[in-house]
């Protein structure tokens, strides 16, 4: 990429997309595109069909998606299905009509299956059983993946597609109901706190309500008092975090070092599980994950882990191997992402 080049985020406003904007700005790139969604919905095909030949950029990121975490997915299956399909073809399909450079598809690790052995190796892919959960949006995912390969082998064309792990930072969502685990854990304990200091005012802004009554019965759905914070299922499964910075560092990498014939050298005749695996390669467990966020926040409390709620997958641990060859390795620790995460989320509600 040319410092100059026409890029365009899809996302931009996301945890990634935004990340990504920001990482590209920090290298001197100053012709970058992005629309929001109400500017541009991706789901509709003749409306991003008229962006890309309007606008013509050389080069994309495709951080738009729907996202969220175990409950949203399971709710939602349909949504999750569907848009994150759409925007995927619409996007990929205009990218290869106008003639796009190199175009980056993001997914998600939630693509392995359930019982794939640990870590993650990119060849584990659809060699087993989803994990129900989130089934239809893994799904939409590994269309994505097969997308990009099919076209690069049709049309020689250059789409990428990395497999971030659990993300988390800035712009992050802690929608209570549909956030993923760690910016929710972050929002519940943070409020458990407010209302343990008696801090009622607080609590009723910070939810944007008309009463400290109606906050709290809120809440209570939630499982979060002045005197405990429930979390869902038993607190065993271990998980492993990637600072959104970071992940967009390894995106802005990827795009000037790799190319898709990179990927290929080593993958014989059929080419396939052409996709990066991006994370940390280390792993922590949900109710260590909950202590170390209750440390920071400064919560009394206790923690009770509810078991009549699923899991999940137990283990999830991406291998890194092959992102780590082609010369990027993570910088931010978790410890020191969930400071930099609690600030960032404090700053935002004064």
């Amino acid at each position: 990429m040319n410092k100059s080049s026409k890029i365009y985020v899809a996302g931009h406003r996301g945890l990634v997309g935004s990340a990504i904007v920001k990482n590209l700005e920090r290298r001197g790139y100053t012709n970058i595109v992005t629309r929001t969604h109400k500017e541009l919905d991706l789901t509709n095909q003749e409306a991003t069909k008229n962006f890309f030949e309007k606008e013509k950029p050389a080069y994309v990121f495709l951080a738009a998606a729907k996202v969220g975490g175990i409950v949203a997915n399971n709710t939602y299956r349909a949504d999750f299905i569907y848009d994150n399909l759409m925007i995927q073809n619409n996007v990929i399909h205009q990218s290869y009509v106008h003639g796009v450079q190199k175009l980056l598809f993001l997914g998600s690790t939630c693509i392995y299956p359930k019982k794939a052995p640990q870590p993650l190796k990119e060849d584990v892919l659809l060699t087993n059983t989803l994990e129900y959960t989130n089934e239809p949006y893994a799904i939409a995912k590994i269309a994505g993946i097969k997308m990009c390969e099919s076209y690069n082998l049709q049309y020689n064309t250059d789409f990428i597609s990395v497999m971030p792990t659990n993300l988390y930072g800035p712009n992050d969502n802690f929608d209570l109901e549909k956030s993923h685990v760690l910016p929710a854990l972050i929002r519940k304990i943070h409020l458990a706190k407010l209302l343990s200091e008696g801090n009622e005012e607080a609590v009723v802004k910070n939810l944007k309500m008309n009463s400290i009554t109606e906050a709290k019965n809120y809440l209570n759905n939630f499982g979060v008092t002045e005197e405990s914070v429930e979390i869902w299922g038993s607190g065993k499964p271990q998980r492993e975090f990637l600072w959104s910075e970071d992940m967009a560092d390894a995106c802005v990498h990827i795009m000037e070092q790799v190319t898709f014939a990179d990927i290929i050298k080593e993958t014989g005749n059929e080419v396939r599980n052409t996709h990066i695996n991006i994370g940390t390669g280390k792993e922590i467990s949900i109710k260590n994950l909950a202590l170390l966020i209750q440390e920071k926040v400064g919560f009394n409390g206790r923690l009770l882990f509810n078991t009549s709620k699923p899991d999940g997958t137990m283990r999830k641990i991406t291998d890194v191997s092959k992102l780590n060859s082609l010369g990027w390795k993570h910088t931010v620790e978790l410890e020191e992402g969930i400071d930099r995460m609690y600030d960032w989320y404090q700053q935002q509600m004064e």
